[in-house]
């Protein structure tokens, strides 16, 4: 374990910059064009390569020393970063360099994820793999706290540049951190030379691997539909509570959630969850759907907030829960391929989401529930008519869908047995006294 604190250390401390400067860009591009839709490119180049290339990627984490790709990783985002800031000196910085750098950063991303992941389990024991879960979220949730409070503050006195400059420091400082630890040499198994051959042929093994195991399968299926729906309402949460009150309350509220976030990843990193962790994912998932049900049935101020905090403390949770299950359930030398394409598949329909959110708020549900509207006089007598209260009742739908996602997946036995059914891998198969220096 402190091996891994020192890795997850250096990491948080990483994160933390790349939040810092991805907040400070979007503020800078909407700043220098106006536009909603520029602002909004940035998330679609910072996740679109790392989807793409995600089964390749693991491809060659299980091929590398994870330490070392995690450092080539870290040094490429970092070059990446440094270069932006190199351009703002020179005066010829210009909105689509944003676009490739964080493309690029995407890029590196697609190994350091998977690489992290499977390094968690080399790193720690099985019984710990919850409480080192929740500690990687606690990182993340820090980030979503942190980032645009001091993003705010750093934009106003040191300027992008500067900004990018402790980005670039953060990926110095995770490299190093990496550079410090010894990494347990994995021993020679024979899932490790499963799947092995062409370079295709590994990137598929992924998905053998998983579509082979109901459970696993079952699991995937269930957060790629998941983050389709949480997709849809990330974009539109904004504009819901800018429909009832100012952006000072948003932004209070975006704190209040990553306090939230921030809470639930801390009890997981003490506590470490209960045994069938399974039972976390659908039981948050479930509480998480009532919350969006809620908010869309009483829009308001303190029902959004009761909402948000809620909302992301079950998100820690599930996270941490899922990414523990996984963890035990793959065996360490075949995860960089089967977590790449988990993360792909996992992943894949939020852009679907971020596409069709905007057209089915402002061509569907708000003239829905407009002056006047056809639903105005039925559904709009419970939830309320005017600006907004469209998208409130997507939220009622997607609240609904969420609840009968659950219910759907507690029905299904290979996903609602899945702990039982599937033997745990070996999880401790590394040597804890030799160094991996491959």
């Amino acid at each position: 374990m402190r091996v891994f604190i020192l890795v997850w250390f250096g990491q948080l401390v990483s994160l933390l910059g790349s939040g810092i400067t991805r907040f400070s860009l979007g503020i800078w591009v909407y700043q220098e064009t106006g536009s909603v839709t520029q602002f909004s490119l940035i998330s679609l180049f910072a996740m679109l390569p790392s989807i793409l290339l995600s089964p390749l990627a693991g491809v060659f984490v299980d091929r590398w020393d994870r330490r070392w790709t995690m450092i080539f990783s870290d040094s490429g985002a970092g070059l990446s970063t440094l270069t932006m800031g190199l351009l703002i000196l020179a005066g010829r910085f210009e909105v689509w360099h944003i676009y490739l750098a964080v493309a690029v950063s995407s890029t590196f991303n697609a190994f350091q994820l998977p690489a992290y992941a499977a390094t968690t389990t080399l790193l720690v024991p099985k019984q710990h793999l919850g409480r080192a879960s929740g500690m990687v979220q606690t990182a993340e949730a820090t980030s979503h706290l942190l980032s645009p409070i001091l993003a705010g503050v750093l934009v106003v006195t040191i300027q992008i540049q500067g900004v990018i400059l402790i980005d670039f420091l953060t990926f110095v400082f995770a490299a190093i951190a990496l550079l410090l630890a010894r990494f347990p040499k994995p021993k020679i198994t024979v899932e490790a030379q499963v799947g092995k051959g062409l370079l295709l042929h590994e990137a598929i093994y992924g998905w053998t691997y998983i579509s082979t195991r109901p459970g696993l399968l079952g699991l995937l299926m269930f957060f790629a539909t998941s983050n389709f729906l949480i997709g849809v309402v990330s974009v539109l949460f904004t504009p819901l509570v800018l429909s009832f009150t100012s952006a000072t309350v948003l932004g209070t509220m975006f704190s209040l959630s990553g306090i939230g976030m921030l809470l639930g990843s801390l009890v997981m990193s003490a506590w470490g969850g209960i045994k069938h962790r399974i039972h976390s994912v659908l039981g948050f998932t479930l509480l998480n759907g009532l919350c969006i049900l809620l908010g869309g049935l009483q829009p308001s101020v303190p029902v959004f907030f009761v909402a948000a905090f809620i909302y992301f403390f079950g998100v820690a949770v599930i996270n941490s829960s899922d990414r523990a299950i996984w963890q035990s359930k793959v065996p360490l030398a075949v995860q960089g391929r089967v977590f790449a394409m988990r993360t792909m598949l996992a992943w894949a329909s939020v852009p679907l989401a971020y596409l069709m959110a905007g057209p089915l708020a402002d061509r569907v549900f708000e003239p829905l529930l407009a002056v006047g509207g056809p639903l105005a006089g039925s559904i709009g007598r419970i939830i309320g008519v005017g600006k907004g209260y469209g998208i409130a009742l997507l939220f009622v739908a997607i609240g609904i869908l969420t609840i009968l996602m659950v219910v759907g997946g507690y029905l299904y036995l290979p996903l609602r047995l899945l702990e039982n059914q599937l033997p745990d891998a070996i999880i401790n198969e590394a040597s804890p006294t030799e160094e991996n220096e491959r």
